[in-house]
């Protein structure tokens, strides 16, 4: 069977299953446990921000994003950048299990692919049960930033299946 894992396969298995529990954990929290403002605004002076911030204001599904509001946008940018990186990582890790078994190169990087994409979109599903947290089909798309990057790294650099 194309699936068989080797021991070093299964640790990547159990890393990869503990990656998406801790993912689940975190999405389940109620956003006043997650919100960044309060630490944001005693770590950065709001002097700094408006001159750092670029003065933009745009929509996010429905929600104003504004430089008139600087620890609410920085706070978005901190969280669709931790999204990306949060969904790559689990790209990478599918890919680092999969390398253990048998499955072509192209086979691996879409199973990781689709698997990553999966469950971002039941990530978004999930915290739409959360108090506080609403579960938003763009956010789907940001995480798949992340997941792209990752297969796209791997696609490029097919020798990165023997390190």
């Amino acid at each position: 069977m194309c699936f068989d894992l080797s021991k070093q396969g299964f640790i990547w298995l159990f890393a990869t299953l503990l990656f998406m529990a801790l993912i689940f954990l975190k999405s389940g929290e109620p956003y006043h446990e997650q919100d960044l403002r309060p630490a944001l605004s005693a770590w950065i002076p709001l002097r700094v921000l408006e001159t750092v911030l670029p003065q933009v204001e745009f929509y996010y599904d429905k929600d104003l994003i504004s430089w008139k509001e600087p620890y609410d946008m920085l706070e978005f940018f901190i969280r669709k950048a931790a999204h990306v990186a949060e969904f790559g990582v689990l790209a990478w890790l599918w890919i680092r299990t999969l390398l253990h078994t048998r499955l072509g190169y192209r086979k691996l990087l879409a199973f990781s692919f689709t698997a990553t994409f999966l469950y971002a979109a039941s990530d978004e599903w999930h915290q739409t049960f959360v108090t506080g947290r609403t579960g938003h089909l763009v956010d789907v798309w940001v995480d798949t930033i992340g997941i792209s990057l990752v297969a796209l790294y791997y696609s490029v650099r097919p020798d990165c299946r023997s390190s």
